[in-house]
């Protein structure tokens, strides 16, 4: 049985990652508008993951004898100054998320739910991976800089982009 501690900090975990899995989808919307449908693409499956991610722990905290609450959640912002902003706005979301994920970590050794510090450990590492794929889209954002040419061949490389079998 989860302790009350812990399954607050889940719920609250739950909360954020369909937060993520919203803002993504706004993202995604955003760039399907400005023709840039291999960024489109990217972003609607990263909403789709954020969504399995949330899902995995809807399931784990009513597997274990807590119940998962599925909040409301606010509107995502729908406009975007470039694609930098936009994966700006990802890199700073994914670190917040990190951060969220550490607490969860943080009081699960506090209150020594040992399975579920076990648990979490799956997203510890998945973090580390959506931060690392954040930043190296923006290096590359970077490096095209205004070139149109650079951007669309960044965004048709982006359609063929799949995630690994280990973030799904």
């Amino acid at each position: 049985m989860l302790k009350k501690k812990i399954v607050g900090a889940l719920n609250n975990q739950i909360g954020l990652e369909a937060e993520s899995s919203h803002l993504y989808l706004a993202m995604a919307s955003w760039a399907e508008s400005q023709g840039l449908n291999g960024t489109a693409n990217f972003l609607y499956m990263h909403s789709d993951e954020e969504r399995m991610h949330m899902l995995k722990l809807v399931k784990f905290v009513n597997e274990r004898g807590g119940t998962a609450i599925i909040p409301a959640i606010s509107a995502p912002p729908t406009k975007f100054s470039s694609l930098q902003d936009v994966f700006k706005g990802i890199l700073e979301h994914e670190m917040m998320v990190t951060e969220s994920i550490n607490n969860v970590v943080d009081i699960c050794l506090s209150e020594k739910d040992y399975t579920t510090h076990n648990f979490m450990q799956w997203y510890v590492a998945e973090q580390l991976e959506e931060e690392a794929l954040a930043r190296t889209i923006l290096d590359k954002l970077n490096l095209i800089g205004e070139s149109t040419g650079g951007l669309y061949i960044f965004d048709r490389d982006l359609e063929q982009f799949t995630p690994t079998e280990e973030t799904n």
